[in-house]
């Protein structure tokens, strides 16, 4: 069973950078796109940006210029780099992993459990 462990949450302030990292579990890992989604309190979880095996990335439009995505292949993990960072990126974000293949099974989608962003004012 693949899991996506998320890490490099963290606390700080506007203006500043931060990058989030996503490794995957198990002996056999394939997906066609990872990306990262986030959720604010309050609010509906959003995309942030998705990568696919090729390297072809999408971001959402707002944070085009600031966050940028990428992917090791090779080690199965996804980064997100993050800078530039305002109040308004306080929120879980969330590794996620599309069209997995471990081996075995097959899942459509892939979400690990989240690690917290806060920006400081």
């Amino acid at each position: 069973q693949v899991q996506l462990v998320e890490s490099g949450g963290g606390l700080v302030q506007a203006g500043g950078f931060l990058t989030l990292s996503c490794a995957t579990s198990g002996r056999k890992f394939s997906a066609d796109a990872m990306g990262w989604y986030r959720q604010a309190p309050g609010k509906q979880r959003e995309m942030v940006a998705t990568i696919t095996r090729g390297g072809s990335r999408n971001y959402a439009d707002s944070l085009k210029g600031r966050f940028t995505i990428s992917r090791d292949n090779a080690k199965n993990t996804v980064s997100l780099q993050m800078n530039s960072l305002k109040p308004e990126d306080t929120a879980v974000y969330y590794c996620t992993a599309d069209r997995v293949f471990d081996g075995r099974n097959w899942s459509q989608k892939v979400w690990g459990q989240g690690t917290q962003v806060t920006v400081s004012s």
